[in-house]
């Protein structure tokens, strides 16, 4: 242990960067305590997103050795995959609507549920858990919009005199996205309403004793200037997971849907790598979509990043 004091006050005195070897004696035990996580990314994630991205300038069927194309497979999409378009149209529109209003939403009931008591406060995240969890949630909204006169919708609008047949909510192009944006806002207090709720649980309290003491008049100004500063891990957790929610949907319009959807009104780029990659088998292709969403996550969440630092600065 003085060892390593003498190499920080070494560092300090001296203003030079310390070496690896430095650097591994003094964290050697946090280290190998982090090699099993390193371990299990690069083969289950670094390998395989990089083999994607290689398979992407290849023609590949599983069953013939891939074939080297270059950009072939992305000028396709970009230029003549008119459904693909369609599907980064929707894949966007989805992101846009749901990705920030379900982040705040998991941050506001985050906010609120923390407020009560211990026992109501389980409860209640609970509660609000639940349904991303749950396995039957597509069939509760297939009931709710179900086309004919049992529909709960149908069946409302029917006896209040609103409408004189049932409306095909499933199979009308112009009613699926706001019905699927819905769903997804439903089904998107999950993992960052947990972390949200967890951060607030972390919070030094007498940082709010410190912050009325220099003039901290209200809730409001508690949340922006000493919740916000506190809960940064928490806030880049919950920006990762809602985006990466928010680009892959593909679940609720194949279950609610169908595949393919009515004019391609629920098909995103997620539906349509499942298309190339589960259906048609043509990996290349499949892989092309599959590199251009993750670039495409990695854009997205770099700015929301960026956003985030200025605001909890």
């Amino acid at each position: 242990m003085s060892s390593k004091k003498a190499v920080i006050k070494s560092a300090t005195n001296n203003s030079y960067k310390l070496t690896f070897k430095e650097v591994w004696r003094m964290h050697k035990e946090k280290y190998l305590l982090m090699v099993p996580f390193f371990i299990l990314f690069f083969i289950f994630t670094f390998i395989p997103v990089m083999t994607s991205i290689v398979l992407s300038f290849t023609s590949f069927n599983l069953l013939e050795f891939p074939q080297f194309v270059g950009l072939k497979n992305y000028i396709n999409l970009i230029a003549f995959d008119s459904v693909f378009l369609i599907a980064v149209k929707n894949t966007l529109i989805f992101a846009i609507v749901t990705g920030p209003i379900s982040y705040l939403l998991c941050f506001m009931l985050a906010w609120i549920i923390n407020e009560l008591p211990p026992k109501i406060r389980a409860v209640m995240t609970l509660v609000f858990y639940a349904p991303s969890i749950s396995g039957g949630a597509y069939m509760i909204w297939k009931l709710i919009f179900s086309s004919d006169a049992y529909g709960y919708i149908n069946a409302l609008l029917l006896n209040m005199g609103l409408i004189q047949e049932p409306i095909l909510w499933f199979e009308s192009a112009d009613k699926i996205m706001p019905i699927l944006i819905i769903v997804q806002l439903w089904l998107s207090i999950g993992v960052s309403f947990l972390a949200f709720i967890a951060g607030f649980q972390n919070v030094d309290k007498t940082l709010y004793e410190a912050g009325a003491v220099d003039g901290v008049k209200n809730r409001w100004q508690e949340l922006w200037f000493i919740t916000l500063p506190q809960m940064k891990s928490q806030l880049m957790f919950g920006a990762v997971m809602q985006i990466t929610g928010s680009l892959s949907v593909s679940g609720i319009s194949i279950d609610l849907v169908g595949f393919p959807s009515v004019e391609y009104a629920g098909h995103t780029i997620l539906t349509h790598l499942h298309d190339y990659g589960n259906l048609r088998y043509e990996m290349g292709y499949a892989c092309a979509i599959a590199t251009i969403l993750f670039f495409m996550m990695l854009f997205v969440n770099i700015i929301v990043q960026k956003l985030l630092r200025k605001v909890a600065a």
